[in-house]
């Protein structure tokens, strides 16, 4: 199934996936996106049209000629980009009503939510001196294999690992990015727990006395068994030093061999000298957790974070079958509604994609 068919043959279950015509009329209504009925007679039409123009590879002014052969509405290519400007609030509306109606039930278990955010780039040459980008957060939900949630932002929004609110019981897994105390500190207030990659020397670490702690000398310590899981605590800019749990694993020889390569490779092409510290941290990966040791064993906590590949399969996916790329334009107001408009079909999409891969069919062939 393709974008171009879910604009055509498929475009009643589309309607019926959101809620129905009279749904849609109501929400384009309530953001303003379809206020009254002149070329284009409802909302459901003009929301056919936008995923139309975003989705496919016509244009505006092809986008407008395809809509008038098949007798959808007789529009100009101006007045085309003049309601897509108009809809980005509807479209985001869209994607949260289809976020909620996807989102798995709590209490069928622990909920593992992976955060992580990718970029598209935005158009012009003036954007690209200047490296701006929008930026797409996002939290994949597992076991369901579903986007829970979806965020777009320009490149000025950093990712956050409390960016989202928490579901009491989940289990956040984040990269070293998200090595953020102070936010590791507001997912345990509100009921979460997290589970981060850890860089040695992105933060301050502490005994439970309060002083510093040399993560290296601690990796050194437990060269020969390989594995190392210890409470510590990191230091915060606000409240009191967040007791965490370090847990870290030797990588094996060849891993650890091709890690050191890039880590000399980063070192000679950024121009500065390498420590020897910094290559001994390369043989290891390195989480943070603030998961109950009693309740998850190292290689539970391990195993949870090797989950986090997951969201990077998702990415792809999300980039190669909607074709998710840079928005042509330069205008704001066009270029959230064209990224939204690409998100929203993930979202429908994903359901139909577990169907194939369920389907009697694909689990002969695999």
């Amino acid at each position: 199934m393709t974008p171009e068919s879910l604009v055509s043959q498929d475009w009643h279950g589309v309607v019926a996936r959101l809620g129905g015509a009279q749904t849609l009329e109501t929400s384009a209504r309530e953001t303003k996106a379809f206020l009254r009925p002149r070329e284009i007679k409802n909302a459901v039409d003009l929301l056919r049209l936008v995923l139309a123009y975003c989705l496919g590879e016509r244009g505006l002014r092809l986008t407008a000629a395809w809509a008038a052969s098949i007798g959808l509405v007789d529009i100009s290519n101006v007045a085309l980009l003049y309601r897509l400007r108009n809809c980005g609030s509807w479209l985001a509306w869209l994607i949260g009503q289809a976020l909620t109606t996807a989102a798995p039930a709590a209490s069928r278990g622990r909920l593992i939510r992976i955060i992580d955010a990718t970029t598209v780039p935005q158009a012009g040459s003036a954007a690209r001196r200047g490296n701006k980008l929008w930026r797409i957060h996002s939290a994949f939900d597992l076991p369901c294999e579903r986007f829970g949630h979806l965020q777009l932002t320009d490149e000025r929004e950093g990712e956050r690992l409390d960016r989202i609110p928490v579901v009491k019981g989940e289990i956040r897994i984040g990269d070293a990015a998200h090595l953020q105390p102070d936010r590791m500190g507001h997912v345990i207030e509100q009921g979460g727990d997290f589970l981060v990659r850890a860089c040695w020397r992105n933060a301050r670490w502490l005994d439970g006395r309060g002083h510093p702690i040399d993560i290296i000398a601690e990796l050194r310590k437990a060269q020969h068994r390989g594995l190392l899981d210890r409470p510590i605590w990191i230091r915060r800019k606000h409240g009191a030093p967040l007791r965490v749990r370090l847990v870290a694993v030797r990588k094996p020889a060849p891993a650890a061999a091709e890690a050191r390569r890039k880590a000399r490779r980063n070192a000679q092409r950024e121009g500065y000298q390498l420590s020897k510290k910094a290559l001994d941290a390369a043989d290891w990966v390195i989480v943070v957790t603030s998961l109950d040791p009693e309740e998850f064993t190292t290689d539970d906590v391990l195993a949870l974070y090797r989950l986090r590949w997951r969201i990077e399969l998702a990415f792809k996916r999300l980039k190669s079958l909607v074709g998710l790329r840079g928005p042509p334009g330069f205008d704001e107001r066009s270029a959230k509604p064209y990224l939204l408009a690409h998100l929203l079909m993930i979202l429908l999409l994903e359901p139909l994609i577990a169907e194939f891969e369920d389907s009697p069919r694909f689990a002969h062939a695999a």
